[in-house]
């Protein structure tokens, strides 16, 4: 009887072994897939961040790349505890599957702080950007935001083209006479803001508010989705880790 008892026992624990190996290159490959997502933001979507007055939206990307970054090192480790049937490295895999977690928990919190007020801040920052600080001086970097802006989403202005007549840089002798910059055209030649007319220009409804808005709500919504979809993982791999670690602790004493 105590032979078949301690049968039984290696028999779990190498289920539970082979569970837990799974799941951990589940982990591993979800973990590379929000470190992406977070450098996707960065580096291909950056271009949008200077139009936007908080860097709630890049830290949520931030704290991607960190937490996917770390999945990826957990999951090596993860990787080894099976192997070695090590407890101490079982117990410090389950640490910081708990640690990874609560960080995933607050990018999901700042993602959905960020979504309810979005609408809000695009409005009040956006047309102020576009009349105060386009073209002006030391404000590169938010120049080139905006003219990717209204390129990329095929759009002219804050809500409208005619918000450009409230601009600093149209209205003075270094527009030539432009009623729009020349990245509201369709097709951009030198001066081609000059006419503004429907046929030269983009006429959006809503503007590039509604433009930006859509988009940024899409993105925070994966950047969630990927997080909540890791953390389930997660939850799925704690209790397989705590299940390892006590069947090991039962065969040994």
């Amino acid at each position: 009887m105590a032979h078949y008892k301690v049968e039984q026992d290696d028999w779990l624990i190498v289920y539970l072994k082979y569970l837990l190996f799974v799941f951990n290159f589940f982990f591993w490959v979800g973990g590379a897939a929000v470190m992406a997502v977070g450098v996707w933001t960065l580096v291909e979507k950056s271009g949008y961040l200077g139009v936007l007055a908080s860097s709630t939206f890049a830290a949520s990307a931030y704290i991607l790349i960190f937490a996917g970054a770390l999945v990826m090192l957990t999951g090596f480790l993860g990787f080894g505890a099976i192997i070695r049937e090590d407890r101490g490295c079982l117990s410090a895999y389950f640490c910081l599957l708990l640690a990874i977690f609560l960080v995933e928990l607050v990018a999901g919190v700042l993602a959905h702080v960020y979504y309810q007020r979005l609408s809000d801040e695009l409005k009040q920052h956006l047309t102020r950007t576009l009349a105060e600080n386009y073209m002006q001086p030391g404000a590169t970097e938010i120049t080139a935001s905006v003219d990717r802006l209204q390129q990329d989403f095929k759009c002219c202005g804050s809500n409208s083209s005619a918000d450009w007549l409230q601009s600093s840089y149209i209205l003075s002798p270094e527009a030539e006479g432009r009623r729009v910059p020349d990245s509201c055209c369709k097709t951009v030649v030198a001066r081609c803001g000059q006419r503004a007319h429907p046929s030269n220009i983009y006429k959006v409804e809503g503007g590039c508010i509604s433009k930006l808005e859509q988009f940024l709500a899409d993105h925070l919504l994966l950047m969630g989705a990927v997080g909540i979809g890791v953390a389930c993982l997660q939850i799925c791999g704690m209790i397989l880790t705590c299940g390892l670690h006590r069947r090991l602790q039962l065969h040994f004493y």
